[in-house]
């Protein structure tokens, strides 16, 4: 808590939440030019499917190299992106911070469903451009995942 936060820092922090917000509305409404534009043309996207490991699964360089990755989403019948808590420092129009998200992707199959839950946390860099704030680099770490049997 910081019982000093000036109007301006409040309104930086709330737009970075919304930042983070957005992104996971974009996934699960399969927008992913709107995902895209979250990002500086020159952002870094880093994925760790496994958080334990120093180094990323892979990682992707420019606004545009993103396309795959957002449209990978569609293979699901549906995804439910659920952010939770984060944190933020601020500094400037530059920031850090990291926010969970417990991420549900629902396959068929035929006749069987399965549901895909994953523990992620994003390690992120913020910049503000232009009076609007955007992901510069955004470091995926998935901490575990379960798939289990869904009814349909």
């Amino acid at each position: 808590m910081n019982p000093t936060m000036t109007p301006d820092e409040a309104a930086d922090r709330l737009a970075i939440r919304e930042l983070i917000d957005a992104y996971a509305h974009c996934a699960d409404r399969r927008d992913a030019s709107g995902q895209m534009a979250l990002f500086t043309e020159d952002t870094a996207f880093h994925v760790f499917m496994d958080s334990r490991l120093s180094e990323p699964t892979y990682v992707l360089h420019g606004r545009s190299a993103l396309a795959p990755v957002f449209a990978d989403l569609n293979q699901y019948q549906a995804t439910t992106h659920f952010n939770g808590q984060s944190t933020f420092r601020l500094d400037g129009d530059g920031a850090t911070g990291e926010s969970y998200c417990i991420a549900h992707h629902v396959s068929l199959d035929g006749e069987k469903r399965t549901l895909m839950i994953a523990s992620i946390r994003y390690l992120d860099k913020f910049v503000k451009q232009d009076g609007t704030w955007l992901f510069a680099e955004r470091k995926l770490m998935v901490d575990w995942t379960e798939t289990r049997s869904s009814a349909p």
